[in-house]
């Protein structure tokens, strides 16, 4: 089943009197469990499609239909009902806040949601001991390692239960061993729950943990390559 489903989609704007194209009438279909890894140069339209398929930002023109719904003709409202919903966002540097706790900040989703203090708890600590690190819930940031912030952060994306993960440079701040850490928690993510994974990373070794890989250049795709899953 297709997940995702891009057909001519662009995004531009204005820089003086120069006209931006980051995404150029970009067609790519995402099935739904795909653990898709996105490469290419500074400028090539990576982030700027995992904004869009955030719902972060909107297209110029073209369609960008995820599960079924048209996510460029929602209102804004409608839009950030459905991204809390169904998008979980890991970032390169973690955006954690840093006066909450770990606990804390995985909550934040969920106060967007309904639901007693008592379900947004037992789903704070499900996320926290699905990444490693729940005897960490009453840390700070600044009392966690850059490999426990960036659990943390995965864990704030899954907490609201999301069918897409969008992760941008997961492991771009990270020493070698926290990123394989990182990497084996979002490929199981995939394998074992089921969650779509959309991953933009200039790290070749990354890309190992996804089934596949394609290339972006000038917003286009220029390339798709099949990798072996790894096993964990």
């Amino acid at each position: 089943m297709t997940m995702i489903q891009c057909r001519k989609l662009t995004r531009e704007y204005r820089k003086g009197e120069t006209t931006i194209r980051p995404l150029d009438e970009l067609d790519l279909d995402v099935p739904s469990r795909d653990f898709l890894a996105l490469m290419g140069p500074s400028g090539s339209g990576k982030t700027t499609l995992l904004n869009l398929i955030a719902g972060i930002d909107s297209p110029t023109s073209g369609s960008l239909i995820i599960e079924g719904v048209d996510i460029g003709t929602l209102s804004r409202n409608r839009l950030a009902a459905w991204r809390s919903k169904h998008i979980g966002y890991v970032f390169q540097l973690y955006n954690l806040v840093p006066v909450l706790t770990a606990y804390e900040n995985v909550e934040l989703p969920l106060l967007l949601h309904s639901g007693s203090r008592r379900e947004r708890h037992e789903r704070i600590l499900t996320a926290l001991d699905r990444v490693g690190i729940a005897d960490r819930a009453d840390h700070f940031p600044r009392q966690l390692s850059g490999g426990q912030e960036q659990r943390v952060a995965i864990a704030r994306a899954i907490v609201t239960d999301p069918s897409i993960i969008v992760a941008d440079e997961p492991t771009g701040d990270l020493d070698k061993a926290s990123a394989h850490a990182v990497m084996t928690l979002l490929q199981e993510l995939n394998q074992e729950l089921g969650k779509t994974i959309i991953m933009v990373t200039h790290d070749p070794r990354t890309t190992e943990y996804a089934s596949r890989t394609l290339h972006l250049d000038k917003g286009r795709l220029v390339g798709a390559q099949m990798l072996e899953e790894v096993s964990t």
